[in-house]
């Protein structure tokens, strides 16, 4: 999610106290023929019966009717449009790999977050489009009391809040707070292409707790728990329109096998994620954390029995886990302050050590957010030379991380500070682990090639066409290095803002109709209501719009950029699947026998050798203040060795080389480091067999001398 302020959730139009719209009971349109059976309302009940009894005793609706398998047999009416002709395409390419763009960052729930009164709409109602589609009630009857939209979007706020069926003043690609996902507008995307689309679960307490509108208390978890629910309930109020369970397109999945089952029959693959700020209460109050470890572990296997896959472990406000990358402008002040209200500490910055670096902390003024501040506290200034955030990834954060990966989840680095960022990569690519994603443009562009060298994948916002194709050229090089597709992040309902439209005497604009991206398709403008769109001249209002605005891409930028997205799917699935069969190699050092030229004397605690390879991160061996240092450890009997972990404490090394030997004597370089920078070292070489592995420390980073915390030898 991307902001202007932060993101969103709402579900106005349910009573105080009841439960999810998946509880209501509404009425399906199955057109039945009326006749007059004067009184006899028994014969009536008794042919409706005897109706249903066909329809669940018979053939399925569809082949009963002879109909498409991609056209609904019961639909809702009254019911938007979709404007696609055509069957959509199924199975694999000549090469075996499924097809299909990938959504990466979507919020189809969030109308459930933040108390539920933010985004006003729902993705869709037993009651029906008219349930669904309407606006919050404090919007009504001008959109005066429409704090959070003039908040984001300037101007009073006013604006026509009928939805259903005028739709006059929105969706828009700039109004923030209302529904974008409607199920017919997804639909739409789906049959114009798209295959993955991951379902990020999203709220944040404090928005929650200070806006003035809601229906629910603020308890972060409980809001993801019914998130979650309420995409499987989705599924089953599409499933119900194709005649029963499991027939219809929108397809909840849990594990990578299952979502290419779903792609190769043609229908969409919803996978869902976390993107919230104090996952599992992992807040932080004066930087003390407010949970522990087995708060995180508890978490991690609640989300992941909930469906999730994917997840973000810091959001807007630093955490108990990780500090963020900051948002700019009166935006990031904004956020700021609400990072004091929840935490009790401002944003803290530091100079930069490397060529990445956060965003610039917001300055502009926020008089809204800052009113919200005790007397005499102030957001205070920042050096604007400094651009990163002082926190990175806590011990608790690199214990959720590993915990990730145990899980075979993957990591969303979207929105982590850079030292946060670079320690978790750091981690992944010490165990080879390439569950990694960047979904939405929220991380440094210089570590791009680091994500696709460990298998991961990135997805760009839904920017408009001439950006996303510049970015997109720009990256070009290193997705065919890779052989990686590329995907977008639509961040639908995530109070970000979308395209614009370019308008109708743009160069080359959109026409309609247009055939979809595999040919197999028409694709029309889209109708809701009485309400059409146009790319050219309404941006990008709502999911269902994403068929045109990649038809833009297509005009705007060519072929091969759509045909890079258009492999999105299957780099997608393959980092998905890579994960789930990752197995941690073997560490060959741990409990091994250690050795050194030197270790720092405390009468309190040891810094003996052995402490590098106790598998304990909590003790280390320290060397003597000087630079020319070695650690050498004895496998105990030759074994194959192409990778060596070096996890330092504050004294690192900055040049060194790693030597094998067969006999403990006569030694070879493998491989050596001499830009080093501390933190968590991987070397990588060709494997060979050896039983002795040592360190040879050059030069030192710090004044003191070289202290690893612990030391992994891994065959590969």
């Amino acid at each position: 999610m991307t902001t202007r302020w932060v993101e969103p959730g709402t579900g106005p139009d349910r009573p105080r106290g009841r439960p999810c719209c998946s509880d209501d009971r509404g009425t399906w349109a199955v057109t039945i023929a009326r006749r007059r059976y004067g009184g006899r309302r028994h014969v009536a009940l008794l042919s409706l019966l005897l109706f249903v009894l066909a329809l669940s005793l018979g053939p399925t609706p569809s082949a009963a009717a002879g109909g498409n398998w991609w056209e609904p047999t019961a639909r809702p009416a009254p019911d938007s449009g979709i404007g696609v002709t055509g069957e959509p395409f199924t199975g694999t390419d000549a090469r075996g790999e499924v097809r299909g763009f990938v959504d990466a960052h979507n919020h189809l729930m969030s109308n459930e977050a933040f108390g539920g009164r933010l985004i006003c709409g729902k993705p869709f109602s037993e009651k029906g489009i008219a349930d669904a589609l309407k606006d919050c009630p404090e919007h009504y009857p001008d959109g005066s009391l429409a704090i959070f939209d003039f908040i984001t979007n300037g101007g009073d706020g006013r604006h026509d809040p009928d939805g259903w069926p005028t739709f006059a003043d929105w969706p828009a690609h700039d109004s923030l707070t209302h529904q974008q996902n409607y199920y017919a507008w997804v639909e739409r995307a789906w049959r114009g292409g798209q295959r993955v689309l991951v379902n990020d679960l999203v709220t944040n307490g404090v928005i929650c707790s200070v806006y003035f509108f809601k229906d629910r208390g603020c308890d972060e978890m409980t809001s993801i728990r019914l998130q979650a629910k309420l995409t499987y309930d989705m599924q089953a109020y599409v499933d119900r329109m194709y005649g029963g369970t499991g027939k219809g397109w929108f397809r909840v999945v849990t594990d990578s096998a299952q979502a290419r089952r779903v792609v190769e029959q043609g229908k969409l693959a919803v996978v869902l994620g976390v993107e919230t700020s104090e996952p599992f209460g992992c807040k932080q109050v004066l930087d003390v954390a407010q949970c522990d470890r087995a708060d995180i572990d508890a978490g991690l296997d609640e989300l992941y029995d909930l469906g999730v896959r994917s997840m973000f472990l810091c959001h807007k406000f630093d955490n108990a886990l990780c500090g963020v990358r900051f948002d700019e402008g009166a935006l990031g002040t904004a956020i700021n302050v609400g990072q004091f209200l929840s935490t009790g500490t401002f944003w803290r910055t530091e100079q930069c050590t490397g060529p990445q670096h956060d965003n610039p902390v917001g300055l502009a003024a926020a008089p809204g957010a800052e009113a919200e501040l005790p007397e005499g506290v102030d957001v205070p200034a920042y050096a604007e030379d400094a651009r990163c955030n002082v926190r990175g990834l806590t011990d608790l954060g690199e214990y959720a991380v590993r915990g990730m990966m145990k899980r075979n989840m993957m990591l969303e680095i979207d929105h982590m500070s850079v030292k946060a960022t670079g320690r978790a990569l750091d981690i992944l690519e010490s165990e080879s682990y390439p569950g990694v994603i960047s979904s939405h443009s929220w991380m440094d562009v210089d570590w791009t090639e680091r994500v696709y060298g460990l298998g991961g994948f990135i997805a760009q916002y839904m920017h408009g066409s001439e950006h996303f194709v510049e970015e997109a050229r720009r990256t070009g090089a290193v997705r065919d290095e890779y052989g990686a597709g590329y995907g977008y992040g639509t961040d639908m309902n995530g109070v970000g803002g979308w395209p614009a439209p370019r308008g109708a005497d743009a160069p080359d604009p959109v026409t309609y109709p247009f055939r979809s991206a595999d040919g197999g398709s028409v694709v029309d403008r889209q109708t809701t209501g009485q309400r059409t769109w146009d790319l050219n001249t309404d941006g990008a209002a709502h999911h269902g719009l994403v068929p045109d605005w990649i038809e833009d891409i297509r005009r705007v930028g060519g072929q091969d950029v759509v045909d890079d997205l258009f492999r999105g799917a299957e780099t997608y699935l393959g980092t998905w699947g890579a994960s789930e069969r990752h197995r941690p190699a073997a560490n060959l050092a741990k409990g091994a026998a250690a050795s050194a030229s030197s270790a720092e004397w405390n009468p309190f605690t040891s810094y003996a050798p052995g402490r590098a390879v106790d598998g304990d991160r909590s003790t280390r061996w320290a060397s003597d203040w000087s630079d020319d240092q070695w650690l050498r450890i004895d496998l105990g009997a030759p074994r194959e060795v192409g990778r060596v972990t070096l996890d330092w404490e504050r004294a690192y090394g900055t040049s060194y080389r790693v030597e094998l030997s067969a006999d403990g004597t006569d030694w070879r370089a493998a491989g050596s480091v001499t830009a080093g920078d501390g933190g968590l070292d991987t070397v990588r070489f060709t494997p060979r067999q050896a039983r002795h592995v040592r360190v040879v420390f050059l030069d030192r980073g710090t004044e003191w001398g070289y202290s690893l915390r612990e030391v992994g030898v891994h065959g590969r």
